[in-house]
């Protein structure tokens, strides 16, 4: 009930406004009338996202808030919690499970509010943090997150920097989980594309509660879920299936190849196979001229790796007194990923055929190539009998919280005391190659990398695979936090409301890698990988007052000061204002500052070397596509090269400034409607110099590029995490809340959530020219001028229906080396409806199409990812998908 209200006074008073999201769209909120005179005093005090002070419902501030009902996304088939902030229109990027193909995020998913990154998205679970995952140290892994446990999510658009602390730049999500459940109740899901291939999901959740802490004193609840879903490869779709489309201006490939590429001393290069027209659909004639056979990599790729999450939330709150309640809370959460990427590349390690083997060309076995005379080769081979390269990641995270919250003097009060662990590992589990024993196999004339092997090559090469984990990291956070918050006086205009506290939190991190097993094969991309540790202790205090200044005007002041042992101190100011003229029209506007300090992984992150996400013709070797005299063009054109990335010590913190002005209008009960505008500026943003633009400048970027010391070799570029220039970005939030007139027919509402973005500016250094990204496709992502979720809601007793559409504007595609940009890339627009049945208080069944139309994803020339033909980080490859969802209580 006190959900409810709280929902109803945040949308009539505005400090969410109309901007309730697609999933709380469904089910329309109650306005909330005017309290009588007299009435605060038995009211319940609460405190929502952005504000220390708790408040009476009747005196809630205004503040830019989303607010998402756990109840309503799970009916709308969100079966994760990243699909939920996918609906979420100002959330302009997500990282999940199909960024972790082949690039080593560890499985992990994320949110980046503002498209400003993940690291400056602060995600909380009940108001506190939570520990990031250990790789990166800058994000907290949603799969960690216990999505049957939830009330609610809610979504601060404004930055929070002040109250939250340095990382809560782009913004804050909170998800906020029951706290107090009686009874029992079991949940079945599954979810299965009318495609052909995997992709398909399933989920089971028990939650169990006893006690009432209002009648009983105490309450007692625990939740386990379980969540599974296959793997889907790019043969499983049309769009999706190879990287080879030159009609649309698409030529992924790659120089390493079966059956190999090979370059002599004398400068010939090239491919027996190559007059037989290589071996495809896999090995392909280059389409450039060129006398050797590309690899169409594309085909052997995951779009979906094979995931699995498991998660357990115990909590007991027992009541003591009158006025306090003490909390012992603990989270476990288990998430693996198990991705598949093309066999390995073996290129650039010394793979050297002599005359002597067997299978030189013109031996007798492979055929012969004009112009060789018996020379050495140095060979750019992909095995494909070894297989997939596959890897498996396991994330792990417990936190034991213990908290105590009440009254006590006149002070509402807060006190929290948290230990928190994460832990990452990842292994080779099949396809990895011991690069010395391929070198040997080779040289000694056993493996033949021109055809078909010997059983004897094929028992060597499978005596020669590489499995066992090869690193993991650890990452402890442990925090005491504080605030208490209480009326100071009674202004004529209202009640004086005043907050402080505290926080301190000790973060440590280590990295270790086995390099005794790693160094062992080139391709896995840790080969050079070294241990690394940090830690810091942070201490912040921060307090917040709310003034009334007029009966319908009020003005929030907040800051905060935080100290970190290795980056000093920052103060933080916010100042918010709320103007509310008439019933029927709020004003309101925020002025804050940010501070993030770099990330223990962002000073102390191993540097490991491996491909770049492209290929790229190498500016020295390869001038133009042509071979420089005595380059090696298999390793030096048009080929992925090697790109070294990972911490810097000499990072140097972010700031930033953010305002926003908004008016929010319900000219009936019936109608809400709402306009935010926000303008962000950072400075010194920390950040990887993205590929592209190494490669695109090599006459800025030549100090980057690190070549042996005959320079007939890139070793690396080297794009370290270091401090790029500004982000200027600004825009506009939309919404629209209509709850039709009640009839015969039923109860609707009608509504639209969206984001506008007018600017998306970046520098990739201090005082640099600014790129453009907003509408285009700029270095490694596009930024989107429009989003919005729209959502259609009908209830007649115990049935509900939702039609929902999910719309993202098209965009400029990636440009070329030469900058050239090959055309546009479409909007992406989805459908789906779904349906629920309430039989009695035990049982309902929920029954869904998600992509009703069963839209492909637009095509894009895009190359930032494992997958091509789309873009996986905004668009969903299962198509038409059906699922249901039944729940019985006990």
């Amino acid at each position: 009930m006190i959900e409810k209200t709280l929902c109803a006074a945040i949308r009539r008073l505005c400090a969410g406004g109309a901007l309730l999201g697609a999933a709380a769209l469904a089910a329309p909120a109650q306005a909330q009338a005017p309290a009588p005179a007299g009435a605060s005093g038995d009211m319940q005090k609460v405190e929502i996202v952005g504000t220390s002070i708790r408040r009476r419902l009747a005196a809630q501030t205004a503040l830019p808030i989303t607010s998402l009902r756990a109840d309503d996304f799970a009916k709308q088939g969100l079966s994760t919690v990243q699909e939920v902030l996918a609906t979420i229109p100002m959330n302009q990027t997500s990282t999940g499970a199909s960024q972790s193909v082949g690039s080593g995020t560890g499985g992990r998913a994320t949110a980046d509010l503002r498209g400003l990154g993940g690291d400056k998205t602060l995600v909380l679970l009940n108001g506190r943090r939570l520990a990031n995952h250990p790789f990166f140290a800058d994000t907290v892994d949603l799969n960690i997150i216990p999505v049957a446990a939830l009330e609610r999510v809610e979504v601060l658009r404004d930055g929070a920097s002040a109250i939250y602390g340095s990382d809560a730049i782009g913004g804050v999500i909170n998800f906020v989980t029951k706290r107090s459940y009686r009874g029992m109740e079991a949940s079945v899901e599954a979810y299965q594309p009318a495609g052909s291939g995997g992709g398909d999901e399933q989920r089971i959740n028990f939650t169990g509660g006893w006690g009432d802490l209002a009648t009983d004193g105490y309450n007692l609840l625990g939740v386990a879920d379980f969540h599974r879903q296959s793997s889907l490869t790019a043969t499983d779709r049309d769009f999706a299936r190879t990287g080879v489309r030159p009609e649309r201006g698409l030529n992924q490939t790659s120089g390493t190849t079966f059956p190999a590429n090979f370059y002599s001393e004398k400068g010939i290069s090239g491919n027996p196979s190559f007059a037989t027209g290589c071996r495809p659909p896999y090995s392909i004639p280059n389409l450039s001229g060129a006398p050797n056979c590309r690899f169409d990599s594309t085909q052997f790729v995951d779009l979906i790796p094979l995931t699995r999450q498991e998660t357990f939330l115990g909590r007991f709150s027992k009541k003591i007194g009158a006025d306090h309640t003490g909390t012992l809370e603990y989270l476990h959460s288990r998430s693996t990923n198990e991705a598949r990427v093309a066999p390995p590349p073996l290129a650039g390690i010394g793979l050297t055929m002599t005359s002597t083997s067997p299978f030189y060309p013109g031996a007798g076995i492979t055929p012969a190539v004009a112009g060789l005379t018996g020379e050495p080769l140095d060979v750019s081979w992909r095995p494909l009998v070894t297989g997939k390269r596959e890897g498996l990641d396991v994330s792990l995270t417990d936190r034991l919280l213990g908290g105590m919250e009440g009254s006590f003097g006149g002070w509402d009060y807060n006190l929290g005391l948290s230990y928190a662990v994460g832990r990452a590992r990842s292994a080779f589990t099949d396809g990895y190659v011991v690069d010395a024993r391929i070198i040997e196999g080779v040289g000694n004339g056993l493996l033949n990398p021109f055809g078909e092997q010997t059983s004897a090559g094929n028992d060597y090469l499978r005596q020669s695979l590489l499995q066992g984990e090869y690193r993991r990291a650890k990452i402890k956070s442990g925090a005491i936090d504080f605030k208490a918050s209480r009326e100071l006086m009674t202004l004529p205009a209202g009640p004086l409301g005043f907050a402080l506290g505290g926080e301190f939190r000790r973060d440590e991190a280590d990295y270790r890698v086995n390099r005794a097993l790693a160094s062992q094969a080139s391709s896995s991309g840790a080969a050079d990988s070294q241990d690394q540790s940090g830690s810091r202790n942070i201490g912040a205090v921060f307090t917040e007052l709310n003034v009334p200044l007029l009966k319908d005007l009020e003005v929030n002041l907040a800051a905060r000061y935080d100290d970190y042992t290795d980056f000093g101190h920052s103060f933080n100011p916010k100042v918010a204002l709320r103007w509310q003229p008439t019933k029927q029209v709020l004003l309101r506007g925020s002025f804050n500052k940010g501070f993030r300090a770099p990330t223990l992984y962002d000073l102390h992150g191993p540097q490991t070397t491996t491909n770049t996400s492209n290929s790229w013709n190498d500016p020295v070797l390869c001038p133009g596509g042509k071979a420089a005299p005595g380059a090696n063009p298999n390793i030096s054109c048009d080929q992925q090269q090697n790109i070294r990335s990972g911490g810097n010590s000499q990072v140097r913190p972010e700031r930033s400034r953010t305002y926003s002005a908004g008016i929010v209008l319900e000219p009936t009960d019936k109608l809400t409607l709402s306009a935010d505008y926000w303008d962000i500026r950072l400075k010194d943003q920390i950040s990887e110099l993205a590929e592209e633009s190494i490669f695109g400048d090599y006459q800025k970027y030549q100090n980057l590029y690190s070549y042996n010391a005959a320079r007939t070799r890139l070793d690396y570029v080297l794009a370290i995490i270091q401090n790029l220039g500004e982000v200027k970005t600004r825009g506009v939030d939309l919404g629209v809340l209509w709850r039709l007139q009640r009839g015969a027919l039923g109860n609707f509402t009608l509504g639209v959530d969206g984001t506008y973005v007018d600017r998306y500016d970046y520098q990739n250094e201090r005082n640099g020219p600014f790129t453009v990204n907003a509408g285009r496709f700029a270095d490694a992502t596009p930024v989107f001028r429009w989003r919005h979720n729209a959502t259609l809601g009908w209830t007649r007793g115990p049935v509900n229906e939702t039609l929902s559409n999910r719309y993202l504007s098209g965009y400029d595609d990636q440009p070329d080396e030469n900058g050239v940009v090959p055309g546009r890339v479409g909007h992406y627009s989805t459908w789906s409806l779904a349906g629920t049945y309430t039989a009695s208080q035990k049982v309902s069944v929920t029954a869904g199409v998600k992509n009703l139309l069963d839209d492909d994803p637009p095509f894009t020339v895009q190359s930032t990812t494992f997958q091509q033909g789309y873009d996986p980080r905004y668009t969903d490859p299962l198509g038409r998908t059906f699922y249901v969802r039944a729940t019985y209580k006990f």
